[in-house]
């Protein structure tokens, strides 16, 4: 066996050092398109109040197919990462591969599902026609980026899983960089480039995940990391490693499809509200995504930290490993919270929707801050059954928390009509329906000796 196959350099330790090591570069690498997303609501703020309302639902649309891709990247990133602690190498490459296959066939899906079916389902459940039309001339152009977006995910896995991190954060601030220059040229028209509006959003966007991709894929070129584990040698079809792969991976592809489609119902009943609501929301899920940087940066350290760990034998390690993991996490979050709720109205202002915006909007932040609290506890936990081989377990456990939420969200928005502030808490029960029955699968000890 090769001197690469024998080393323990891809195996780690279960301290905080270690820890900060892998979550603090992934949060980065999450953090720096997050802001891109703040910014681009911010033009489109600018635009209209319309532009800013669409861009929730086309937002979430667009995650729903992201999320094939994330769920793809979690399930492989717990095999990497358990070959890493095993030290079986050689297999790396192939499993890198394999996943890229997977993720080109789920574009065809996407793009597929986007221009025959989407349609109709739009102009069904929006209220609004015109906004239907426009979301969908949306999603005909941003869908195209759903390729580029899926192999770009699996260098995640990659460097992720093989304790490479630190190099997440070169493509997603080349990703952003882009964006951001481009969203602005082509959203007003400035530099030369005619002024397309909101449909400018999406070509940049798209323009934006090419660099990244292409920007990514050179620095493992350069760092010989695609040489370290042939990465670019091994793209035969591989039907045992697919199944593998689908085997783990394909409950986590479910399991996130479902808890976006639930938001995108949940988007649904706020356009029924009214376009502010609308508005308001879609802010939300730009603070989600921005301020719970760091939080999915823990629950990506727990997957493969975990993972790694078993691979290693060391079971006895586990708890409190994910343990110490939520520690840092729940610390980071209670921070988030205090500076939400101190400059709650200095953070909505960015968005330029005037006083009406606000009043509705600052109650709704600070219960979403108080979900960011549960969220950087239950996402901990929750990727750690990830890392332990037990995907099937995740899809379990998501089915029974989105159907909690779907009930809770209809009955509060849409049949008592009760105010949005109401219905955003619907983020504070789904997250404490993920936690419980997630702490208490780890606690019971019943993943030891499950092999992948």
């Amino acid at each position: 066996m090769s001197e690469l196959n024998t080393t323990p350099s891809l195996q780690v330790n279960v301290s905080s050092k270690q820890i900060l090591a892998i979550s603090l570069p992934i949060a980065m690498a999450i953090l720096v398109p997050q802001v891109n997303f703040v910014i681009n609501n911010i033009f489109l703020g600018a635009l209209s109040s319309k532009a800013l309302a669409i861009a929730g639902i086309t937002g979430v649309y667009y995650l729903i197919f992201g999320v094939m891709g994330q769920g793809l990247n979690n399930g492989l990133q717990a095999l990497i990462s358990r070959r890493a602690g095993e030290n079986r190498v050689d297999e790396i490459g192939i499993l890198f591969s394999q996943g890229v296959i997977i993720s080109s066939f789920l574009s065809v899906i996407g793009i597929s599902f986007t221009y025959f079916i989407a349609p109709s389902l739009f102009h069904i459940v929006l209220h609004d026609a015109q906004i239907a039309n426009t979301v969908i001339e949306f999603l005909k152009i941003r869908i195209w980026g759903i390729p580029f977006l899926f192999i770009y995910q699996m260098r995640n896995a990659l460097l992720v899983g093989t304790n490479q991190s630190k190099f997440l954060i070169i493509g997603t601030a080349t990703e952003a960089i882009v964006n951001i220059f481009f969203d602005y040229s082509l959203i007003f028209g400035h530099f030369g480039f005619a002024k397309m509006g909101l449909v400018g959003a999406a070509y940049a966007s798209i323009i934006a995940e090419i660099m990244g991709l292409f920007i990514i894929y050179l620095v493992i070129h350069y760092q010989k990391i695609g040489a370290r584990f042939d990465l670019f040698k091994k793209f035969t079809f591989k039907g045992d490693y697919i199944k593998l792969i689908l085997v783990q991976s394909s409950p986590i592809m479910a399991q996130y499809m479902i808890s976006i489609i639930s938001w995108e119902f949940f988007y649904i009943l706020i356009e029924h509200r009214g376009e502010q609501s609308l508005a308001v929301s879609n802010s939300m899920r730009n603070i989600f995504g921005f301020f719970g940087s760091f939080t999915w940066a823990f629950a990506a350290t727990s997957n493969t930290m975990v993972s790694n760990i078993i691979g290693q034998n060391m079971h006895e390690k586990v708890i409190p490993l994910i343990v110490k993991i939520m520690k840092w996490s729940l610390g980071f979050a209670v921070a988030v919270f205090v500076l939400l709720n101190v400059f709650a109205r200095p953070f909505l202002s960015i968005y330029g929707q005037g006083e009406g915006f606000m009043q509705e909007g600052v109650p709704v932040l600070r219960v979403v801050s108080f979900a960011l609290l549960i969220m950087s506890i239950a996402t901990v936990w929750l990727n750690a059954v990830t890392g332990t081989g037990q995907s099937k377990i995740n899809l379990a456990i998501e089915f029974v928390a989105i159907i909690i939420y779907i009930v809770y969200s209809y009955l509060t928005i849409e049949y008592f009509q009760l105010p949005i502030t109401i219905g955003w808490m619907c983020e504070i029960i789904y997250w404490v329906s993920l936690l419980i029955p997630s702490y208490l699968y780890i606690k019971s000890m019943r993943w030891k000796g499950i092999k992948i």
